[in-house]
This record gives structure tokens, sequence and C-alpha cells, in this order.
């Protein structure tokens, strides 16, 4: 194992202060609802919130101590699932009569705040942060022993949604590349099945129903079987034999969304062979410096460095025991938080494509600042490096 960088107390203070920071900015800006806004000044993000985003973004808060934010977080899933019940209804039972579902029948990827629809056309198809959410809530629930029974209809729900919508090809995280299937994608489809599967409710009985809770078994060994059947690759004709996960069934590029397929969704076994490839892969292609790239065709502000990717290898190589590295991607991030502790999207130090940046910013103006997801995922890692103490003022923050 490797051993940490060394610090000093006044670095670490820092590092502390800047997750206080990130837990007051996620509480500042959730909605009254409960909803965590993607980003409350980025154009194209104003007014929506998503599951995958806020996710994560509830991940870190959980870890912080912010219960009560979480708890409201999932309570306004609740309301988004619960409201379009009878829609998935009829979505699964079109599948199982083995009809096409048309992707203008699906569920949206974003919510206004309320949890209505939005009238801005959007990539819509993406069922990841429905698995996300499901893994969240029952990580919660663990972690602070919150009672399950509240949400066994809205479980249910996108229970049944995942039923009928894990084999077909979907956006990625990054909402591209609607004709591909993404192991980044059907990890946390899997993680969340099998997490409401296992899940039990306060009085013991379990959270799912028998059959909900044999097929959503079902689906994850499928996923498991499929993934290793297809979504597969070198990469490098020089290192046949070291597989690892792809972007996508077919494809020979990797794309930093795909560690979460190791921590914190467990798709491959943290440190079995094509775990550590895969991490290896991405941090050979796309890390620079600490700063994480998505892929390396990215072209979106000029393909900068995300710091919640930064966040997620950070988090990788934590739980792997290599705490130097994760040590190097926190202070990454931390040097890229503004002077009031804000943090961005991405940042332009190191660009795939300098020359589609100004595109972007003509289109969308800045990049988003502040982005929850970037906050949520220094919680999560800064807790992982053994940063967050127990605050007794936590839930004001909430």
């Amino acid at each position: 194992m490797s051993l940490a960088l060394p610090t000093t107390t006044e670095d670490l203070d820092r590092l502390r202060d800047l997750a206080r920071t990130s837990a007051e900015v996620i509480a500042q800006h959730q909605d009254g609802g409960g909803a965590y806004p993607a980003s409350p000044t980025f154009s194209a993000y104003q007014g929506y919130a998503w599951f995958r985003d806020g996710s994560f973004v509830a991940e870190g808060m959980s870890r912080y101590g912010a219960v009560e934010s979480v708890d409201r977080f999932h309570r306004w899933a609740v309301g988004v699932l619960t409201s379009r019940g009878e829609h998935v209804a009829d979505l699964l039972a079109r599948a199982d009569r083995g009809e096409q579902l048309p992707l203008t029948d699906m569920l949206p990827t974003r919510f206004l705040l309320d949890g209505a629809d939005g009238q801005d056309p959007w990539w819509d198809f993406q069922t990841d942060g429905y698995g996300m959410w499901l893994w969240q809530l029952v990580t919660h629930a663990e972690r602070h022993d919150r009672p399950l029974d509240p949400y066994r209809e809205a479980v249910a729900i996108a229970v049944d949604y995942l039923l009928a919508t894990w084999e077909l090809p979907c956006y990625d995280w990054w909402e591209e590349h609607v004709e591909e299937r993404h192991p980044s994608t059907l990890a946390p489809v899997r993680a969340g099945l099998l997490a409401v599967a296992g899940a039990r409710c306060a009085d013991g009985s379990p959270l799912l129903d028998d059959a909900r809770s044999a097929r959503a078994r079902e689906v994850a060994a499928a996923i498991s079987a499929l993934v290793r059947a297809d979504g597969m690759t070198s990469g490098r004709a020089s290192d046949p034999d070291a597989p690892h996960l792809a972007k996508w069934f077919g494809s020979g590029a990797v794309d930093a969304s795909l560690a979460a397929c190791v921590v914190p969704f467990g798709l491959v076994e943290p440190g079995s062979p094509v775990a550590e490839a895969t991490l290896d892969a991405v941090a050979r292609d796309l890390d620079v410096d600490g700063g994480v790239h998505r892929f390396r065709a990215d072209v979106f502000y000029g393909g900068g460095q995300w710091l919640l990717l930064s966040a997620l290898l950070g988090w990788n190589h934590a739980r792997a025991g290599r705490t130097d590295e994760a040590w190097r991607h926190l202070r990454w991030i931390a040097s890229h938080a503004g002077p009031d502790g804000q943090m961005p999207e991405q940042v332009p130090d190191h660009l795939m494509h300098p020359d589609s940046r100004d595109e972007w910013i003509e289109r969308w103006g800045p990049v988003a600042l502040p982005l929850l997801w970037s906050h949520g995922m220094y919680l999560i890692l800064a807790d992982e490096l053994g940063l967050l103490t127990t605050d007794p003022n936590t839930e004001q923050h909430s």
C-alpha cells in the first residue's frame, strides 16, 4: 500500500475548509422541494436537476452528515417517479410483449426543479441515473439508519423502468452516442438493481416484492455476462493480455466514466485484472497532472479536465490503497476551486481540442460554475481520505 503524501496541518485545514464550503454551496442551492440543481447559473443546466448528478451530490452530502438534505432529495425523486407510475407500467407491459419502445416514450433524463418535464430539447434517453438513484438511496439508508418504507412505490417504478429498458442502447453520461451500449451506463443499473433487491425495510420485510427482486437479480447477472462478452477490449495491440472495459461495446477507446464500473458500482471486482487494466487505461489516456479528461475525442469546451472525474479516479485509487495518487487528485481539485471555494465543471489547463472551445462559449457562455456534482465528488474523495469529521453543526447547512 502506498503511503499518503506528506502534508502539513495548514494544508489539511485548507482541504477540510473546502469540504465545508462544498457542503454549504450544495445546501445553498438545493431547491426547496429537494432537488439538487446541476448548476444554478449555467445557461444549459439552469432550472434542471438530473438523477445522475443528484445521486452523486447526495452521496457526498450523506457522507458529510447532511442527512435531512439527502432525505429531501430522495423525497423529490419519489414525486418524480410516482407521478409517472402508470407510464412506466405501460412501458414494462409493452416490453414484456416484445414491442419496440421508441425513444420518445422514455422517461426524461433531467427534470425541472418541481419535478415536471422540461420544455427545452435535450438528449433524453439515459438509464444510468435511475440505477444510481436506487444505489444511493439504499447506501444512504444503511449509512444513517433511515427507513426505506416510504420509498416502496417509487423504487418499484424505477425497477420496472430499468427492467423494460436496460438492454436498449441509450445516451451515455455525456448525452452522446445514443446508438451504443455503454458499460458505464450498465454498471449503475446493475448496482441499483442489486441494492434494492437485497434491501429491507424497518420491519424486516423486503423492499421489493419477490417477483421484482428475482427479475432484478436476473438482469444484474445478465448485465455482468453481457459486459464480459461484449464490453471488453485490450485497447492496444501492444498489450493483448490486458483486456479492459471499453467506452462502448466494440470500441477501442476508454472513457473516464468507466472508473465508476469499479468503484463505486462494482461491475468488475476492485483489484481484479480487468479493474486494474481499466483504471490504468483511464489514467494513461486521460489523466494529466491530476486532472482527468472525459475521453480523447471530447470537443465540449475544447475537452478540458473535469473536477468530478478527477475525484472519481481518486476515489478508486483511495479504495485500492494508492493514497498518494488519491491525494494528488484531491489537491488538483482544490487548486481549481475559486477564491470563494466554488468549483467549475471543467478547466482549460490542458485541452484535447482547443480549437473547439470558443464555439461552446459562444453557444452557452462560460463553463458551469458552480457545478454541484463537482462539489459532491470532492466531499466523497475527502471522506475516502479521512478528511470529513463529525460536525455538530452539519445539519444547519441542510
